[in-house]
C-alpha cells in the first residue's frame, strides 16, 4: 500500500465505479492512513485511530462497491453486514460480536491462502511423487530376518546375490518408468485417467445454539478441533482424475507443510490492524426507543455497537481480537431518519460524513460502458460462449441509459441495479435462443432497445412488476 497515494486509490475505484469522488475520497485518504500509522513510533502508533466513515445515500449507488473494491486493492480481511440483523442483548438474534467473529475467519483464509501460495511449489513436489506412487510404486526391498545360528551357519537366511541384481533390476526399471510418468504429468497427458486415492472424510457438525455472555447465538461447535487427535479425520477411497488428485494432494501436503499456529497470529493481527467492516441498512436502527414492537431495540442495537466501534475485545477461536484499529464503513439511505437521529456516542464514532448522488442518466451511460466490469461486456462475453456476437453502439447504450434513468424517477430508485432488470429484459429472446438459433453478429443500437423495452417502459403498471 506505501506504493499507492490516495490519488492512485481513487484512480483504482474509478476502473469499477462511476462517480461519487466524496466517497473515494474519503476511502483513499482512510486507507492511506493506516500506512502512514504505521511509519510511526510504537507510542503515538497506538493512539492514532481510524477516522471511521458514514455514507449517506440510496440504493444502488456504490456504497458497498466502493468498500469492497478497497478492502479487495488493500487484500485486507473484509465483511459486510446488515445492521438489522443484529438485535439487543436478551433478545433472540445475533450479538454484535458475531460479524468480528466472522472477520476473523475471513482473515484465517486470506493468510491461509497467502502461506499456501508460499509453499505450493515443494507440497506439489510431494504431490507428485505420492501421484507417482498411485500409478506406479516402487517395489520395496525384500527383507530378510538373520536366523538364530548365524554364527554357526554363517549367512543363513540373507539373500543371494542372484536374488539382489534381480531386486536391484526391479527398483532401477521402476525408477525410469516413473521417470517417463513424471514427464507425462507435466505436460497433462495423464489428467484424465483415474486413480484411487484416500482423501479425508470432512466432519459436518450441526449447528448447536450456544449460550455466550452476549446472549443466544448459533456458534459452530467444531468438535473435531475440541477433541483434536482423539477424533481422527476418517479416510475414504475416491475415484478421482489425476488433475484433481494432484489438487487434493497439494492442498493436503500443503496443509502439512504451513504452520498452523503462525497462521492463526497472523490472521488475529491482520484482523486488527487491516481489517473493513461494513454497516450497512445503519438508518434502519437509527433513532430513540420510544414505542414497542419491531422498534423497541433500535437503541439497543446502536448501544451494542458502539462498544466495537470504539475499541474492544472480542473473544473468537484463534484468540482474543482488538478492534480498535479497524475500520468501520457504516452506510445507510437515511430517507425516513436522519444521522442525527443515531446515538450521539455513535455518530461521534463516525465523524466522516460523505453523501452519495443519486444516479442519472448520464450516469447510466458511463456504468454501461466505461467501467471494467461492465454489463454490456460481461453479457457480450456470455453470449461469445455461444457464437452471439453483440455489438453495443453508442445510441443503444444512451436509450438503455435513458430508459433505467426514466423508469427509477416513475416508480421506485433502486440505482443501478435498475441495468441489471432492464438488461435482462433487453437480452431475454437472445439469450434463450442462442444455443439453436442465433448466430454472429447482432447490433444493439437504439432501434432493438426501443423494439424490446417501449412496451414495458411506458405502461406504468407493467414497469413496476417487470422493469
Amino acid at each position: 500500500m506505501q506504493d499507492l497515494t490516495p490519488r492512485q486509490i481513487v484512480a483504482e475505484l474509478d476502473k469499477f465505479i462511476v462517480g461519487q469522488a466524496k466517497a473515494k475520497r474519503a476511502v483513499a485518504v482512510a486507507l492511506r492512513n493506516r500506512y502512514r500509522r504505521r511509519q510511526l513510533p510504537a507510542g503515538l502508533r497506538e493512539e492514532v485511530i481510524p477516522k471511521n466513515i458514514l455514507m449517506i445515500g440510496p440504493t444502488g449507488v456504490g456504497k458497498t462497491e466502493i468498500a469492497r473494491r478497497l478492502a479487495r486493492l488493500a487484500n485486507a480481511p473484509f465483511i459486510k453486514v446488515e445492521a438489522t440483523k443484529f438485535t439487543e442483548v436478551g433478545y433472540v438474534g445475533r450479538d454484535v460480536d458475531s460479524m468480528i467473529r466472522d472477520l476473523v475467519q475471513i482473515s484465517f483464509q486470506l493468510v491461509e491462502e497467502e502461506k499456501t501460495l508460499e509453499v505450493r511449489d515443494r507440497a506439489k513436489e510431494a504431490a507428485t511423487e505420492r501421484l507417482l506412487d498411485l500409478l506406479h510404486p516402487v517395489p520395496k526391498r525384500e527383507s530378510y530376518q538373520p536366523s538364530l545360528f548365524m554364527g554357526f551357519g554363517g549367512q543363513q537366511g540373507a539373500p543371494s546375490q542372484e536374488e539382489e541384481e534381480k531386486q536391484k533390476k526391479r527398483v532401477e526399471q521402476a525408477q525410469r518408468i516413473r521417470t517417463r510418468l513424471r514427464e507425462q504429468l507435466e505436460m497433462g497427458a495423464l489428467d484424465d485417467r483415474k486413480v484411487e486415492l484416500e482423501v479425508e472424510e470432512q466432519q459436518n457438525f450441526s449447528f448447536t445454539p450456544v449460550f455466550t455472555g452476549q446472549g443466544m447465538e448459533e456458534m459452530g461447535m467444531n468438535f473435531q478441533d475440541m477433541l483434536g487427535n482423539l477424533l481422527p479425520n476418517r479416510r475414504r477411497p475416491r475415484s478421482v482424475t489425476v488433475a484433481e488428485a494432484r489438487e487434493i494432494l497439494i492442498q493436503e501436503e500443503a496443509r502439512k507443510l504451513i504452520d498452523q499456529d503462525a497462521v492463526k497470529r497472523d490472521a488475529v493481527a491482520r484482523a486488527e490492524q487491516d481489517g473493513i467492516v461494513f454497516i450497512d441498512e445503519m438508518d434502519k436502527v437509527a433513532g430513540r426507543d420510544g414505542g414497542s414492537g419491531p422498534d423497541v431495540s433500535r437503541g439497543g442495537v446502536q448501544r451494542d455497537l458502539l462498544p466495537i466501534i470504539e475499541g474492544s475485545t472480542v473473544q473468537t477461536k484463534y484468540g482474543p481480537v482488538r478492534t480498535d484499529h479497524m475500520l468501520f464503513i457504516a452506510a445507510g439511505a437515511f430517507h425516513v431518519s436522519k444521522p442525527s437521529d443515531l446515538i450521539p456516542e455513535l455518530q461521534g464514532r463516525l465523524p466522516i460524513r460523505v453523501e452519495l448522488d443519486s444516479l442519472t442518466e448520464q450516469d447510466f451511460r458511463q456504468i454501461l460502458s466505461e467501467p471494467q466490469n461492465a454489463l454490456t461486456k460481461q453479457y457480450a462475453a456470455l453470449l461469445e460462449t455461444e457464437g452471439v456476437h453483440l455489438q453495443f453502439t453508442e445510441e443503444g447504450i444512451s436509450e438503455l441509459a435513458r430508459y433505467a434513468a426514466d423508469v427509477n424517477q416513475r416508480t421506485e430508485n433502486i440505482g443501478a441495479r435498475r441495468l441489471h432488470t432492464i438488461m435482462e429484459r433487453l437480452l431475454e429472446e437472445i439469450s434463450f435462443e442462442a444455443p439453436e438459433t442465433v448466430q454472429g453478429a447482432v447490433a444493439i443500437d437504439a432501434a432493438f432497445v426501443r423494439g424490446r423495452l417501449e412496451s414495458v417502459a411506458t405502461d406504468q403498471d407493467l414497469a413496476r412488476y417487470i422493469l
